[in-house]
């Protein structure tokens, strides 16, 4: 059965949206972790704008949003979740397409959200936004060269079931411990250090984008079969990417509502 053209388009438009982030459980992780350093001024302020709603829930909902069949959806927010930093380049000398990415998008849900003039569902898409696009850019390959697609393009086997090298660092790595984000979020969160979470508290994303593409160079495997030894490896900076995304994302709204 052939496919027409547009049809074939949505579909292939859709399969690239759907692997642009941390998994539903990477995301959660840093929304719960985030949660230990807001301060009360934050608190308060977050509780206004999302009543009865946490942070690891507000973490998750742009991409369960993917498929509303709004533009804004299908169209607008794709490139929100990702940045492009060819090799040798900073973001700085790069910059945001013209379609905008996650450091444009998050400049822009910022002021968006610190406005008098928007209302309350505009602050809530950006406060969730935010929380979203913080963790992506602690996930090395949303710091994509531009080559791949973020590692979309570099098909592989992981633990001998077909994969790409984007979804080993979505979900693959953390799915395969078979941990709940509660119980990841209470398993790394007590791994910070005083010292750690001061150092992190960085709110420049520059900063953030550096070291995911830094990370990201290093992280291309020799082989096309990938396991134990690639998990072995590579879990700790998982780990690390979490904690720092999830403190990170606290001491952004710490600053914005300040």
């Amino acid at each position: 059965m052939k496919l027409k053209p547009i049809i074939l388009g949505v579909i292939v438009a859709v399969m690239s949206f759907q692997a642009l982030s941390w998994g539903q459980i990477g995301h959660r992780v840093t929304g719960a972790i985030a949660e230990n350093y807001l301060t009360a001024e934050a608190k308060l302020a977050i509780a206004k704008i999302l009543p009865n709603e946490t942070l690891a829930e507000a973490s998750t909902w742009p991409d369960e949003m993917r498929s509303n069949p709004s533009e804004f959806w299908k169209k607008t927010a794709g490139p929100y979740h990702y940045v492009t930093i060819p090799d040798g380049k900073t973001y700085g000398e790069v910059g945001a397409p013209e379609q905008g990415d996650g450091f444009s998008a998050l400049q822009a849900f910022t002021k968006q959200l610190k406005s008098d003039k928007t209302t309350i569902e505009q602050k809530q898409l950006a406060l969730r936004f935010i929380i979203h696009i913080i963790g992506d850019l602690h996930q090395p390959f949303h710091a994509g060269n531009g080559t791949d697609r973020g590692g979309n393009d570099v098909k592989l086997k992981f633990f001998w079931q077909d994969s790409n090298l984007h979804r080993v660092w979505d979900s693959g790595l953390i799915d395969s411990q078979q941990l709940s984000y509660t119980e990841w979020s209470a398993i790394l969160l007590a791994k910070i250090s005083k010292q750690q979470a001061q150092q992190w508290m960085d709110v420049d994303p520059h900063i953030w984008i550096a070291e995911s593409a830094k990370l990201r160079a290093k992280l291309y495997p020799d082989s096309d079969e990938i396991s134990w030894d690639y998990q072995y490896q590579n879990l700790p900076i998982v780990k690390e990417r979490l904690q720092m995304g999830g403190v990170r994302i606290a001491a952004y709204l710490n600053e914005l509502f300040k």
